[in-house]
Formats: C-alpha cells, sequence, structure tokens
C-alpha cells in the first residue's frame, strides 16, 4: 500500500465483518487487573473508561516499533508497521517527489531524493524493493527528475539481509537489489538521526529527509506493566498458551513466547500466528467442556520475501530454496488466499492484474486548501502536529 501497489479499502478488513455470534467494543486497553479480573478501556470514541470483567482473557497485543532508543529515530525517522505508518510513508515519498520537482538547487534535490531504509529483514527489503518499483513506474510523471536522480538506500547493522533465513536467500535478495539500483551497507549499525540524516557507527551519514526504520520490533509497553514472567518483553506461557499461575489468563502472538519442545520459543511470525489463535480456541473450548488443553505445535512450512519488481525468494523445508518470477508468483498467491472474505481477495487481486498494466497511483485525495496543506505536511511528517491549547 506504501508503494500505491494497493489501495486501502482493498487490505483492510472490518473486525465486525469477522463476527458472528461475539460482542464487539471499541477501544484502548489502559490496563488490567489481574486480581480483580478486569480490563480497563478507554472508549475510542466516547473517550471515559469502562472496566470489562473477564472469565477468560487473552492477550493478543501484537508488537510495535522499536527504536533501541537511539537518539532521533523517533521523532524523524517512519516507522513501517501498521495502516497508518503505510499512508504516512505514501504521503511523504509523493510529497518528496512533488517538491524535488520544483526545487533548483541540486543539494537540496539530492536529500529529497534519497530514501533510506533502516532495517535488512523483511519490512525494510520487501519496502526497498517495492519502493523502487513505485519510482519506476512514476518518475514519468516528474518529468525534471532524472532516473539517477533517486536514490535508495538499504542500510541493516548485521553482515547479510534476511538473517532469519537461509544465507543463499540473503545473497540472492542482496545481489537483486543491488542490480535494481538500490545501495546496501550491511555491517554498519545506526548511532542516531539528526537535522542532517542518518549516522552510522563508522562515521558514514546520509542526507535524506526521508528514512523508514523497520530494524525491529518489541511487545506494546501494556505488557510491560504487568506482573507477569516475560523473555525478551514477552509474556512467557505454556505450551498451551497458558500463563502460569494465572488460571483464565493466555497469550498469543508476538507478545507471547511460547514454547517449541526443544528448549526455545516459536518465532513471531505471521505463519504461527493465525494458526496460535484457532489452536487457542480449540483449548478455551475444551476447558469449557472440562476437556484437557493441548500444546501449541506447528512445522515452518518454510519463508518468503518479495523484493519487488515481480521477484521473490521463498525458503521451502529441506534446505530447498525457489527464486525470480515463480517464486513471486507462489508469494501473491499465498498471500492472497490468505486474505479474509471474497470480496478482499478479488479486489486485492483485480488490483494486482491493474498494476501489471497501469502505472501506480500518486492521488492523495486532497482538497489544497491551507488547512488542507497543513495537514498534508502533518501527515508527511515534515510538519509537527500542533498542540491543542489547554485552559487555565
Amino acid at each position: 500500500m506504501a508503494s500505491g501497489g494497493l489501495g486501502l479499502r482493498d487490505v483492510l478488513t472490518p473486525v465486525r465483518t469477522q463476527l458472528r455470534r461475539s460482542a464487539f467494543l471499541l477501544g484502548d486497553v489502559c490496563g488490567v487487573d489481574l486480581d480483580a479480573r478486569t480490563v480497563d478501556v478507554e472508549h475510542a470514541l466516547l473517550g471515559g473508561h469502562i472496566a470489562v470483567k473477564y472469565d477468560q482473557l487473552v492477550l493478543a497485543l501484537g508488537s510495535v516499533t522499536s527504536t533501541f532508543g537511539l537518539s532521533g529515530v523517533a521523532e524523524r525517522a517512519l516507522p513501517l508497521k501498521t495502516i497508518e505508518d503505510a499512508a504516512r510513508l505514501r504521503n511523504r515519498v509523493i510529497t518528496m517527489l512533488e517538491l524535488a520537482d520544483a526545487a533548483g538547487d541540486a543539494a537540496v534535490r539530492r536529500r529529497l531524493l534519497t530514501f533510506v531504509f533502516v532495517g535488512g529483514g523483511f519490512t525494510g527489503v520487501e519496502a526497498a524493493g517495492e519502493m523502487v518499483g513505485f519510482f519506476t513506474s512514476v518518475r514519468r510523471f516528474y518529468r525534471t527528475i532524472g532516473a539517477g536522480e533517486i536514490r535508495v538506500v538499504l542500510v541493516e547493522g548485521g553482515p547479510r539481509l534476511l538473517p532469519d533465513l537461509d544465507p543463499k536467500m540473503g545473497e540472492y535478495a542482496a545481489r537483486f537489489l543491488a542490480r535494481r539500483g538500490v545501495e546496501i551497507v550491511l555491517g554498519d549499525r545506526v548511532t542516531g538521526v539528526d537535522e542532517a540524516g542518518l549516522h552510522l557507527a563508522s562515521g558514514s551519514a546520509f542526507d535524506a529527509e526521508t528514512i523508514v526504520w523497520s530494524a525491529g520490533v518489541k511487545p506494546p509497553g501494556l505488557i510491560a506493566k504487568l506482573p507477569l514472567p516475560a523473555v525478551r518483553g514477552a509474556v512467557v506461557v505454556a505450551e498451551d498458551m497458558s500463563v502460569p499461575g494465572h488460571p483464565g489468563l493466555w497469550a498469543i502472538g508476538d507478545c507471547a513466547a511460547i514454547p517449541d519442545g526443544r528448549g526455545g520459543h516459536f518465532p513471531a511470525t505471521a505463519q504461527h500466528a493465525i494458526r496460535e489463535g484457532p489452536a487457542l480456541a480449540r483449548n478455551l473450548a475444551a476447558l469449557l467442556r472440562g476437556r484437557p488443553t493441548k500444546p501449541f505445535a506447528y512445522k515452518t512450512m518454510g519463508m518468503m520475501a518479495s523484493l519487488g519488481g515481480r521477484r521473490a525468494v521463498i525458503g521451502l523445508p529441506g534446505g530447498r530454496i525457489l527464486t525470480g518470477f515463480v517464486a513471486w508468483f507462489v508469494w501473491r498467491t499465498y498471500y492472497l488466499l490468505r486474505l479474509a472474505g471474497l470480496d478482499r481477495k478479488l479486489r486485492v487481486a483485480f488490483g494486482w492484474t491493474l498494476d501489471l498494466v497501469f502505472p501506480r497511483d500518486i492521488s492523495e485525495l486532497r482538497l489544497y486548501s491551507p488547512l488542507s496543506r497543513e495537514r498534508a505536511a502533518q501527515d508527511s511528517g515534515l510538519l509537527a502536529a500542533k498542540t491543542p491549547p489547554t485552559a487555565d
């Protein structure tokens, strides 16, 4: 979505459409009282707090972007974790192209047209690859910008890309992205971000207006507030995903450390999370019926990463690797099938088909009144949001 390949409504699935016999409350969880067995919820629209009592509570809070406390990252870099992050990055990229198209100063143009992605994992690799495809598709609309002026940089602190996958997959990804013009920096860690750009431990720096941060995630702060045992911030659970010592409390997904039966924990990946949910549902049903629960068990089917340019890399069981167009087709087909609802599948399939024929969409759907221009600048991260006045 950030690179214009899909629209916002194509990828969003309303929670209510997935519920048949469940009550749904839209709100922000502010705290959990494990002794009173209540959840403090702030209503997202009306404000005010509601104490929701529970018999069984499932913590499925996912993860949030981690900046590792590095100076300036939270203030100046753009995360890429949520739909809002993707929309904001899209606005920023289009804004940079518009500004560069009108800029006459060469140094200003270089800064505007330099896009740095930090983190060589799945998100960073896929985002950098897709963004190159976006620039290739839409540069024709910005006639003053030359093909060699747009600079895409991918920074990874470790020795290779895709560190969680087979080394051959990371090597292939690096070669393909380099052929597409991505500058790859390996083995050099970020020390901070300021008005001059991104700074690395080696002393190198990148003067860039757009820095995308995808170097890591962590469980949300609410988990740290709970008096529960944790591993790297994730709640330690038993093999059936229950929290020991707290009857009626469960945790799954990125915020849970689930034993894998081999002395470690299952990785925090989507293919595990989407199977942990149904497994926990069966355990809850078994508990209510007085039956024993079962440990979660799952064997990784493989790992995939898109590289843009209709290329991908897939690691299959047994050390086999699939690359190129065939891997990209498998990657797209799998994710299409994983979408919830036939309507979303059809929307995305139609959007991807159009993407093969037409250039990417660069519309922002804005009315450029003074107020709209201010909000556009805030959305793109170029202007800090104003703090509403408070009464004495």
